[in-house]
């Protein structure tokens, strides 16, 4: 393989550091946004695969006019570093550069996946080339609304989801191919023929990623430009939007002002004095005598200690017959427990 400028690393050397460098961050446990010591892994491995690539593009390696075959089996695997490139430049957790990763992520993927197509490898369709704003696409033809267009959309969708599917059921099986081989290959024991099917099973793998990276990469920038567009919209200030608004008057709701008068403290006929009160006030304006105003009992006195009032000033009087019943009912508390004559519900 052809030397670097002046003494550095081969172009070998740097595509299998940033390989590494990939694949440790890949499979770390550690999250690429958790610890700097991740971030300079990435940092490293985007150094190499970038002079990687630029030796290549320097070396022409490749070329849309040529054939799979005019390759040999050595180069093929420098097909994989723009899609290691973009892989990489999605794992950088800067977020105020997070749309500018995005773009440059998504051209390094279409680069590859536009050369695996000139190339003859896998059979694709080749997204656009940058992601369309939202909006542009229906300004330069309006879908149509309405059910007409809900059967077209399902169909749609339909398509799509088979589509991941079965792209997802081939990148499994390439992985299960690549895994059996990996072994004999990384060892030098597989001969050209072997190598070389290794290489385009890898490059086949990659290109299923490349396409699932970028439709996630396009979603992503969706929701990025709606943010952006929120946050630069105008909004009115506290001021105006207090002084527009229209002050709030009282009201009186009709069933509540009806409620009030028969309920509240509005009833017109509401009582503005005792019964006591009026005795008097009629008393003095004799229409009624002193003594038919009836005796009312003291506040708090209820009946039961009005009895037990009277049959008290009934003995202190030495009345006879409430003296007896007493002594009567005192001799029968004696002999007859309590609860004696209620023999009817004793279970």
């Amino acid at each position: 393989m052809a030397e670097g400028a002046g003494a550095g690393p081969r172009l070998a050397e740097l595509l299998a550091a940033g390989r590494r460098l990939w694949e440790e961050v890949e499979n770390g446990i550690e999250p690429s946004s958790g610890a700097p010591a991740v971030q300079e892994k990435v940092r490293q491995g985007l150094e190499a695969l970038q002079r990687a690539a630029a030796m290549v593009a320097q070396l022409e390696l490749f070329s849309e006019n040529e054939e799979l075959e005019e390759i040999a089996s050595a180069d093929l695997k420098y097909l994989l570093l723009p899609a290691l490139l973009g892989s990489m430049t999605l794992k950088q957790v800067d977020m105020s550069r997070r749309m500018e990763h995005l773009e440059s992520a998504r051209a390094h993927f279409w680069r590859f996946l536009k050369l695996c197509r000139s190339y003859g490898l896998g059979k694709f369709h080749l997204p656009p080339a940058a992601a369309d704003p939202p909006g542009e696409a229906e300004a330069e033809s309006p879908a149509p609304r309405g059910p007409a267009a809900a059967q077209p959309n399902l169909v749609a969708l339909a398509m799509s989801r088979q589509a991941k599917i079965e792209r997802h059921n081939q990148k499994k099986e390439l992985e299960n191919r690549l895994a059996s081989m990996s072994s004999c290959v990384e060892s030098g024991q597989a001969d050209e023929d072997q190598t070389r099917e290794f290489y385009i099973l890898q490059i086949q793998k990659w290109i299923h990623t490349s396409l699932e990276e970028i439709e996630s990469i396009d979603q992503e920038m969706v929701i990025l430009r709606s943010r952006a567009a929120a946050k630069q919209s105008p909004a009115p200030p506290h001021g105006t939007a207090r002084q527009a608004r229209t002050p709030l008057k009282p009201f009186i709701l009709t069933r509540n002002a009806a409620q009030a008068k028969v309920f509240g403290a509005g009833y017109p006929g509401l009582p503005t004095m005792t019964v006591d009160d009026w005795y008097e006030q009629r008393a003095k304006q004799g229409v009624v005598s002193a003594q038919s105003v009836p005796q009312r009992a003291p506040a708090g006195i209820n009946d039961e200690e009005m009895q037990k009032q009277q049959q008290e000033k009934k003995e202190e009087e030495d009345d006879e017959e409430a003296l007896q019943k007493a002594r009567s009912w005192d001799d029968w508390k004696d002999t007859h427990p309590r609860g004696y004559g209620n023999r009817q519900n004793m279970g």
